[in-house]
């Protein structure tokens, strides 16, 4: 294998090589895309309706929320819906997918990023109280790889500094903290439905909302701001009032969602399964650390991602994709990036971490069995 295959970290598609990610398509899913295809609609319709009202009762202790076109465009809504404007500051994780902090920018917001607990790859909620200023519009957490944040001391900062709490859930589809599902604790929270997360449509998202008020203007701002109901009804002359987007989902997405909750628990509980092969595996490891592990009493890990450390990073990697194993860092630290320039600050234990770290692959393709391949190659 060359060098340039291993820097793309990218393996053909074969059956006898270890992906990092494959999407779960669902057994219902082409039975339920043919059900729409022969139906009235295949935009925006009932099945986007009814897999609502599924998110909200199965993650969202019955919180209402709307599905839209994908995450990024839940985070967005999100942040017009707290009302965050051009010139606020907003508090968001240093190591996260950029599309936490992207539609921020859209707004014309600054993101105030926060370093990392190196243990967990989470923002170090000690720090969160002292980037707090007169500008400080929200605060936006990201679960990464599946594990919760502390969000008893994240939520009575916000409760002390009257900001709200939006949580970037995107890879933590059935994650409890304290007993309650994330998506039910905080003010705002969005779920990714993307190719490879938990659940999949596709593309897709959601987004959770406490405020029940706020419900209706969230669907004006995902439809144009058009008022959809009422155009529905034939009352053309409608007023639009404020600016919308066009980030509906559709029913051909919610069909396949729909068929991925009937399989949802079974699909984590291999996940879970996988993911503690690896924990076993590796936890006695001399020159491997675990990240974000699964080992905390009052978080429920949503097992999307299995992370570790070594001073060895590279030549592992190296190792595993000669191996015909895929592996990659696959977040990246979003100070470096260009656009994000405004934001750069120091970031001690980013910086003490950002050669070392390393996703393993973890999805239902993959057996105890290849976990165990996994662990013999970097062994």
């Amino acid at each position: 294998m060359g060098k340039e295959n291993f820097e793309t970290g990218l393996l053909p598609d074969d059956e006898n090589r270890i992906h990092l990610f494959r999407p779960h398509i669902p057994k219902n899913a082409l039975k339920y895309l043919g059900q729409v295809l022969e139906s009235r609609w295949i935009g925006q319709g009932p099945r986007v309706e009814e897999f609502e009202k599924l998110i909200s009762e199965k993650f969202c202790l019955n919180l209402p929320g709307i599905a839209v076109g994908s995450g990024t465009d839940a985070l967005h809504l999100a942040y017009l819906l707290a009302g965050v404007e051009r010139g606020d500051e907003v508090i968001v994780p240093l190591f996260t997918c950029t599309a936490t902090s992207i539609p921020l920018l859209y707004i014309g917001a600054k993101p105030v990023f926060i370093d990392i607990d190196p243990n967990t790859l989470n923002l170090d909620t000690n720090l969160l109280e002292k980037s707090i200023n007169s500008k400080t519009k929200a605060i936006v957490v990201v679960h990464y790889g599946g594990l919760p944040v502390d969000m008893d001391t994240v939520q009575r900062i916000a409760d002390k500094y009257r900001l709200p709490v939006i949580e970037d859930a995107a890879h933590a589809l059935g994650a409890y903290f304290n007993g309650k599902p994330v998506g039910s604790l905080s003010d705002f929270t969005i779920f990714s439905f993307q190719a490879i997360k938990h659940l999949t449509t596709g593309d897709g998202g959601y987004l959770s909302i406490k405020d029940s008020n706020l419900v209706e203007k969230a669907k004006r701002l995902r439809w144009f701001g058009i008022d959809r109901s009422a155009k529905q009804k034939g009352i053309w002359e409608n007023d639009i009032k404020e600016i919308g987007f066009k980030y509906q989902l559709t029913d051909l997405a919610a069909a396949i969602g729909i068929a991925g909750l009937e399989e949802f628990d079974q699909t984590l509980k291999l996940r879970k399964t996988l993911f503690k092969r690896y924990q076993t595996n590796l936890g006695k490891s001399s020159h491997i650390k675990i990240l974000n592990d699964d080992i905390h009493e009052n978080r429920f890990h949503a097992s999307w991602m299995f992370t570790i450390f070594s001073e060895k990073r590279r030549e592992i990697q190296k190792l595993l994709f000669e191996n015909n194993v895929e592996s990659n860092q696959v977040h990246y630290r979003n100070d470096r990036y260009s656009i994000f320039s405004e934001s750069r600050g120091t970031f001690p234990a980013m910086d003490s971490i950002e050669d070392g770290y390393l996703v393993l692959p973890l999805h239902t393709k993959m057996s105890v069995e290849d976990v165990d391949r996994v662990c013999e190659i970097i062994a």
